[in-house]
């Protein structure tokens, strides 16, 4: 296994300690004795708690954006392009749950700066989901009526608020619970063209 580096450790601790203590309740001090570092391997890698929370954010972020852009450049049909997008985004909390459980909880301590550069990247992947979208109405397989901006508001918010209640070893895995979304929400924006489309490719329940 390979041994993890310094920020890796600093990282690996916070997410110990804040789930713990909170935000607030963990020192500088506690982190770099949990991580077995010194003051100094912190502040070569992080200005302050708040650089350490911000990069704890932006680990999961990063990850879904890239692998968003990814999916959607594999795929020309929308469908294709939604489904890989719910995948890449559903798995996100398989990968990185503690990242995102601490990240909420304790995102009200994110410095203005930090604040900024989390929104950017979150409407950048707001707008690749709306892409698709806009692109499933230009092939007819999702329906012409629907509100570009609230379907993609409407899909991020109901995949975010898995991290309340997802657990790596309940009943359903990560794939059970994904291909269950796709189905409800893809029922919920396709035409019947669409449909037979999602059908044949097995999308459905």
């Amino acid at each position: 296994m390979r041994k993890l580096t310094v920020k890796e450790r600093v990282v690996e601790a916070a997410l110990d300690l804040f789930q713990e203590k909170g935000y607030h309740g963990v020192s500088v001090e506690e982190l770099v004795e949990h991580a077995e570092t010194s003051k100094g391997g912190f502040y070569h890698h992080f200005k302050s708690k708040d650089d350490l929370l911000y990069e704890i954010h932006d680990i999961f972020i990063s990850y879904v954006l890239n692998e968003t852009k990814r999916a959607s450049e594999q795929y020309d049909s929308a469908i294709d392009q939604l489904d890989a997008l719910m995948r890449t985004f559903m798995n996100v909390f398989n990968i990185y749950q503690r990242h995102i459980t601490v990240f909420y909880n304790e995102s009200v301590y994110l410095l203005p700066n930090h604040e900024e550069a989390i929104t950017k990247k979150r409407t950048a992947y707001r707008k690749l989901l709306e892409q698709i979208l806009i692109n499933g109405q230009r092939q007819q397989v999702f329906r012409q009526e629907l509100s570009i901006t609230i379907t993609a508001m409407l899909i991020i918010g109901t995949v975010n608020w898995t991290y309340k209640w997802y657990k790596q070893d309940g009943e359903l895995t990560m794939q059970d619970i994904t291909t269950y979304f796709n189905d409800v929400i893809l029922r919920g924006v396709m035409t019947e063209a669409g449909y037979r489309e999602a059908a044949t490719k097995q999308y459905l329940l």
